[in-house]
């Protein structure tokens, strides 16, 4: 079959749904480098304050299942404007909320509605684009999914440190109101389809929702909460136990499921979306890992914790405009296994860190990151969805999102309980070798002592500071090698996806760049 060519309507579509998915996750990471200010305006804990970005992710795994058949019954057109809508008055109502309870329940709602835009994009790509240029749609949505991770703490940081940190979620009305516009006047209107609520797979539904919702909360605040210490995390950890179980087990045996999950048995989908949970954990986990080092062993502000990201960014913008053609050229599986390789040494350069990494010391392995990354999600991306048909483009969308946001949620939850006890691990481990006895120790503190002396102190006000500087070192270097673990584990993971991305089958270069039809 020759070329097909796209008018200019279906390329402002396109782009209005990409805009949209990368507004979405945006959305996850744009609070990460502002939560302290943003716990603050709202007169709670950081510890509290970690619903901000629970509660929007909750609201997002739970829709993500669901936008399939909701686009079956209300058309991509009218969801998509509606979602929008639902959206900006979200976005909205969280930068004015004066309460936790207001802001968990608007941010559920930003991530159920946000949620949509995300499967949705891949959904366009696979249904609007012609095959031969659906390598194009597939780099955009890869652009998407790792550039918004990379400049979102930056441009919370700056909205914060300048404007206030409201403007987190105002900022969502510039790019909703442009992406409202190019829907409404792209996609064409189509009949809804109302009576298939009638014939919903409402357990399914109900055991999604009740299933993954317990699960995000589990993992998102299980460290926080000393895991199954906590009744909380017992009753989400029960409510995972049974619901997601019965959820599977339901869309496997419903007549009319509210996923296919059948899809799985495709090989390239059902491996790709392994391959796309083991990216999810990097993408996300690096993402998360850089900033908290930062703010906590280096007590760098909002911006400069942004400012640190950028390197992961905008490289990233001097190799989307050749995936198109390296994977029509390349195959898939090489170029998965490439990127993969390449995100693991930057993980693996920063498994090395000394208290004193900083910024300029990011540097470097940031942009190995960044050159690494694009071709991870795009290639794997067009892997998953190489073999789908037209019909099927939104469940198979639905499954590799799910899983990859999956990916995201359990690699945070596992960091996050490596960097905690390895830190009180390497402390301990110094604690023995670093003591009052040890003459070196001895010397350095009577040095400290001298200099808090010439400052005016008292000579036992001065050897209490010294101690307190002692011991904060201490903290600090602990600290250090609980992140230097932690990468360790990322790269580890993305090694084993550059192996397992080779059980995949080739796909032929022609479907590669798009579903079957």
């Amino acid at each position: 079959m020759p070329d097909q060519q796209m008018d200019a309507r279906k390329w402002i579509a396109v782009a209005g749904t990409m805009l949209g998915a990368f507004m979405a996750v945006l959305d996850i990471q744009i609070t990460n480098a502002s939560l302290n200010d943003i716990s603050g305006g709202i007169s709670v804990t950081p510890d509290e304050g970690s619903w901000i970005s629970t509660s929007y992710l909750i609201g997002e795994i739970i829709t993500i299942p669901l936008t399939a058949w909701m686009m079956r019954i209300f058309t991509i057109r009218y969801y998509l404007l509606g979602n929008v809508v639902l959206f900006l008055i979200f976005s909205g109502l969280c930068g004015i909320s004066t309460n936790l309870g207001e802001m968990i329940v608007f941010r559920a709602g930003q991530g159920f509605t946000g949620g949509v835009f995300i499967p949705t994009a891949l959904t366009v790509i696979i249904t609007y684009m012609p095959k031969n240029l659906q390598g194009v749609g597939q780099a955009m949505f890869g652009l998407t999914a790792t550039l918004a991770p990379a400049v979102g703490p930056y441009i919370g940081g700056v909205l914060t440190d300048n404007v206030g940190w409201e403007w987190n979620f105002y900022i969502n009305f510039i790019p909703g109101i442009i992406m409202f516009a190019t829907v409404f006047a792209t996609i064409p209107a189509e009949k809804m389809n109302l009576k298939l609520l009638r014939e919903g797979d409402w357990i399914g539904i109900g055991s999604m929702a009740l299933g993954l919702g317990g699960l995000i909360a589990m993992l998102e605040e299980g460290q926080r909460k000393d895991w199954f210490g906590s009744h909380f995390i017992q009753r989400c950890g029960l409510l995972a136990v049974i619901f997601v179980p019965m959820f599977l087990i339901r869309e496997f045996m419903a007549e009319k499921p509210l996923v296919k999950l059948r899809l799985i048995a495709s090989r390239n989908l059902g491996l790709s979306t392994l391959v796309a949970f083991v990216l999810g954990v990097a993408l996300y986990g690096t993402i998360y890992l850089i900033p908290q080092y930062l703010g906590q062993v280096q007590g760098y502000s909002p911006t400069l914790i942004g400012e640190t990201l950028i390197y992961v960014g905008f490289p990233q913008l001097l190799i989307f405009p050749f995936l198109p053609l390296l994977l029509k050229k390349v195959d898939i599986r090489a170029l998965v296994c490439f990127g993969s390789i390449l995100f693991a040494a930057s993980c693996f350069m920063n498994s090395y860190m000394s208290p004193d990494y900083g910024k300029q010391q990011f540097a470097v392995a940031n942009i190995v990151r960044a050159f690494g990354q694009p071709f991870t999600i795009v290639p794997v991306t067009a892997l998953a969805t190489a073999t789908l048909a037209r019909a099927d483009a939104g469940d198979g969308s639905a499954i590799f999102n799910m899983f990859r946001n999956l990916g995201g949620s359990v690699g945070i939850a596992i960091l996050d309980t490596v960097t905690t006890r390895r830190e009180q691990f390497h402390d301990w481990r110094i604690g023995e070798r670093v003591t009052a006895y040890d003459l070196a120790v001895q010397g350095r503190l009577q040095s400290i002592q001298a200099q808090f002396m010439a400052r005016g102190f008292a000579p036992n006000t001065a050897m209490q500071q010294a101690y307190d500087v002692v011991k904060m070192s201490i903290r600090k270097s602990a600290y250090t090698m609980a992140y230097n673990d932690a990468f360790l584990i990322v790269a580890w993971s993305l090694m084993v996806g550059a192996v397992l991305v080779w059980f995949c089958k080739k796909p032929d270069p022609a479907k590669a760049q798009g579903g079957a039809h």
